[in-house]
């Protein structure tokens, strides 16, 4: 938790407010997979790569 806490003081500090949309964009796509299991995300993984 110590991570998050210095990673908000950083955010706030350095006014680095456009990293909270792409935070949110991986944790929602993170656990979408990890909600699937993987094997119906598989396919859309690769396209974006």
């Amino acid at each position: 938790m110590s991570f998050l806490k210095e990673f908000y003081n950083y955010m706030m500090t350095r006014k680095k407010f456009w990293l909270i949309p792409i935070l949110l964009f991986l944790l929602i796509f993170g656990g979408f997979i990890v909600v699937t299991q993987g094997t119906a995300v598989a396919p859309f993984i690769y396209t974006i790569f």
